[in-house]
């Protein structure tokens, strides 16, 4: 309870800039461990390339085994015609289904640590604006009537930043993983080929 009382108070003075900018970091996180989380599951107890090939010929999945190569093979096996030509064109579309699953949210991680810094530098702008509204009609004899302003204006702008950085890195970390694994679905898909 005690936490949740210190965030509002730290974020208060930030003013109503905060809304959009916690919605955007919650949003952001909420879609970030969604993806980590079906990476690790397509990623973990997969199949190498050697079984994915002897998976084809066996006609037989493996127990347990969820992964990206496994999916690939079960849905050929489900779809395939015994045409070799038309097998190979059955493949690249099994392949061409799972590919937009492995890239699915990622511009939007990317987008909204992008938007986060602009919701803190819109917070920076009106604490200033309040701030200047202050000294218009005090004078810059109130201090304590300005810094609610600069208050604003500072928290606002850290806190953007504190979305944003960790939000560009784990996007950029979340890429690296989504490229790694369309590497080894095309290699997959070429090896499947060459052994129809």
């Amino acid at each position: 309870m005690d936490l949740i009382a210190n965030a509002y108070e730290y974020l208060r003075p930030g003013g109503p800039v905060m809304i959009p900018l916690i919605v955007t970091s919650l949003w952001m996180w909420a879609l970030i461990v969604e993806r980590a989380l079906y990476f690790r599951r397509i990623d973990r107890h997969d199949v190498n390339l050697k079984q994915a090939v002897e998976m084809l010929s066996d006609r037989q999945l493996p127990e347990g085994s969820r992964g990206l190569r496994t999916r690939i093979v079960a849905t050929f096996l489900k779809e395939r015609t015994g045409n070799r030509r038309v097998d190979r064109r059955v493949l690249d579309l099994c392949a061409m289904r799972h590919r937009p699953l492995l890239t699915r949210y990622l511009s939007v991680i990317a987008v909204l640590a992008a938007v986060a810094p602009l919701f803190g530098l819109l917070g920076t702008v009106t604490g200033m604006i309040t701030t200047f509204d202050v000294i218009a009609i005090f004078g810059t004899g109130n201090a304590k009537a300005m810094a609610g302003g600069i208050s604003e204006a500072l928290i606002t702008t850290q806190s953007g930043l504190l979305v944003a950085i960790p939000g560009l890195f784990m996007s950029a970390f979340l890429i690296r993983r989504a490229n790694r694994l369309e590497s080894r679905l095309d290699e997959l898909v070429m090896s499947l080929k060459r052994n129809l």
